[in-house]
């Protein structure tokens, strides 16, 4: 497998494929006011980075980042079941935190569901840290809160 990462759009046909995957997960394993995930126009926003994960002319991953003040959001991560397993979320992740420094970020921040074992390994692998809710988000048995400080 010879993977790519590259800016994307959220509306290429596979990457849609990919985020309406996910979306579905999370509905099934999150209730209505337990996911926070952006819809694929919100992903399309200009403060809004989409990185795909390419392999043979297949995406077979994705990332966003939001751009918040003082911070930016890790949103969307997800990989193609087939493909899991390979270091693609990994690939992605380093990309989008790359992109954070090159903007200046300090700091990128993330919330995922408390059911998503293998994210949050992933995640502290990555050198994310539990922190408390930010932004808009309440507190909820539902949601971890992580963050990575990048300076």
């Amino acid at each position: 497998m010879t993977v790519t990462i590259r800016a994307g759009s959220p509306h290429e046909p596979q990457a849609k494929t990919l985020l309406k995957q996910s979306q579905r997960h999370m509905r099934d394993l999150f209730s209505a006011e337990d996911n926070h995930y952006l819809s694929i126009d919100a992903l399309c926003d200009e403060d809004v980075t989409f990185l795909v994960a390419e392999d043979a002319g297949e995406i077979v991953g994705c990332v966003a980042m939001k751009r918040m003040a003082g911070y930016g959001e890790v949103k969307s991560l997800f990989t193609a079941p087939r493909a899991r397993g390979q270091g693609i979320a990994a690939m992605l992740v380093t990309r989008l935190e790359a992109v954070a420094r090159d903007e200046g970020l300090p700091l990128l921040r993330l919330e995922t569901g408390d059911l998503l074992h293998e994210a949050h390994r992933l995640y502290a692998r990555q050198g994310f840290g539990l922190c408390e809710p930010f932004g808009s988000y309440a507190a909820s048995p539902a949601s971890i809160f992580m963050e990575k400080r990048l300076a």
